[in-house]
C-alpha cells in the first residue's frame, strides 16, 4: 500500500487552500475530494450562488467557479487528487490508513477539512431545484447583502442564538424581519431575545411554521401554519433563512478522534492539532462560529503549516 506525507480529506476552500500550501512545500499531498455521499465534491459553495464577500473578487464570483479556481491551483502545485468518499479512517496505528471507495493509502499525517452541512426543512420550494439559493439560503452572514434580499420582507427560521444574530443582521437590508419560531419561547440567550425584541425592523411570529416557500425565480411568498390552530396565511417574502444549526461530516470518523457535543471537531489551543498526534482538522468541521469561507480558508492554510512543522520534528520529511 503506498504511503504518504500528507493525506487531505475535503474538497472546500479549507482542504483546497491546505493542498496549495502543501504542494508548494513539495509534500507531495493527496486529496480525497469526495464523490458519492457527500453529493457534488465541493461542499457548500457548490450550491451557493455569487461570493461577494471573499477579499480578491470585487466584481464577485460564483461559488462552483470558485471552488473549480481552487482545484486548478492545486493541480497546479502536483498534488493528487481522489475523486472518492473516505468511507474509514484507522488512527489507531501509524502510518494512519484512510480508506476510500475504492483506493486506501498510509500517510504519516492528515488534515480533516470535511466541512459541514447547513441543517434544512423539507419544505416545498426550499429544496435543490426549487428556490434553494434563489431567495431561500441558510446563511445571513454569506448572503443577506445581494440585492435580491434589500428592502423586502426577510423570514428567519429557528429560535436561537444563530436565529437571532441572523435576523439582527438582515435589519440592515430588509424592509422586515420576521423570526418563524415553532414554539411559544425562544430558546436564545436573554442578552440576544432581548436584542432581537427591542429591535424595530424585528417581529417575532411565535407558534408559526412555514409550510411552503412560493416564488418563480426568486422567493416571492411564504405559506404560514399556527402550529395551535392550523390556520394558514400568506405573506409576502423577499428571502428565508434556516438558522437552525449545522452538522458536521464527522460521522465517517466513528469517535475515533474527540468531538464536541454536537459532533464538531475539538482543536488545541491555536493551533489545527486534534487530540492524536500527527491528525490536523481545518474548516467548518472544527468551526461552529464562523463558518465562512474566508475562515475557512485561513485554517486550511494553518493546517499545512501546523502538519509541515510536526513532519519535520518526528524526522517524517527533510
Amino acid at each position: 500500500m503506498e504511503k504518504k506525507s500528507l493525506v487531505i480529506i475535503g474538497s472546500g476552500p479549507a482542504a483546497w487552500t491546505a493542498g496549495i500550501y502543501a504542494a508548494r512545500s513539495e509534500l507531495l499531498p493527496v486529496i480525497f475530494e469526495g464523490f458519492i455521499k457527500g453529493g457534488v465534491a465541493g461542499g457548500q459553495l457548490m450550491t451557493t450562488t455569487e461570493i461577494e464577500n471573499f477579499p480578491g473578487f470585487p466584481d464577485g464570483i460564483q461559488g462552483p467557479e470558485f471552488i473549480q479556481r481552487c482545484r486548478k491551483q492545486t493541480e497546479r502545485f502536483k498534488a493528487t487528487i481522489i475523486s472518492e468518499d473516505v468511507e474509514e479512517i484507522d488512527l489507531s496505528k501509524k502510518p494512519f490508513e484512510i480508506k476510500g471507495t475504492k483506493t486506501s493509502i498510509l500517510a504519516d499525517s492528515v488534515i480533516i477539512a470535511t466541512g459541514a452541512n447547513a441543517k434544512r426543512l423539507d419544505i416545498p420550494g426550499a429544496k435543490d431545484g426549487e428556490l434553494w439559493q434563489k431567495g431561500v439560503t441558510s446563511c445571513a452572514i454569506c448572503d443577506g447583502a445581494a440585492p435580491i434580499f434589500r428592502d423586502k420582507e426577510l423570514f428567519v427560521i429557528g429560535g436561537g442564538d444563530t436565529a437571532m444574530e441572523e435576523a439582527i443582521f438582515l435589519t440592515k437590508f430588509g424592509k422586515k424581519v420576521y423570526i418563524v419560531h415553532r414554539r411559544d419561547e425562544l430558546r436564545a440567550s436573554k442578552f440576544l431575545a432581548d436584542k432581537a425584541k427591542a429591535n424595530p425592523k424585528i417581529e417575532i411570529l411565535y407558534s408559526r411554521v412555514i409550510i411552503e416557500i412560493k416564488g418563480d425565480n426568486v422567493v416571492k411568498e411564504v405559506v404560514l401554519q399556527d402550529v395551535k390552530t392550523k390556520k394558514e396565511e400568506k405573506r409576502e417574502a423577499g428571502g428565508v433563512f434556516f438558522a437552525i444549526g449545522h452538522t458536521p461530516n464527522t460521522g465517517f470518523l466513528k469517535d475515533k478522534l474527540e468531538l464536541d457535543k454536537n459532533g464538531y471537531i475539538i482543536t488545541k489551543d491555536k493551533s489545527t492539532s486534534t487530540n492524536i498526534e500527527g491528525v490536523f482538522a481545518a474548516g467548518d468541521v472544527q468551526d461552529a462560529i464562523y463558518r465562512q469561507a474566508v475562515t475557512a480558508a485561513g485554517s486550511g492554510c494553518m493546517a499545512s503549516l501546523d502538519a509541515e512543522r510536526w513532519l519535520v520534528e518526528k524526522g517524517l520529511i527533510g
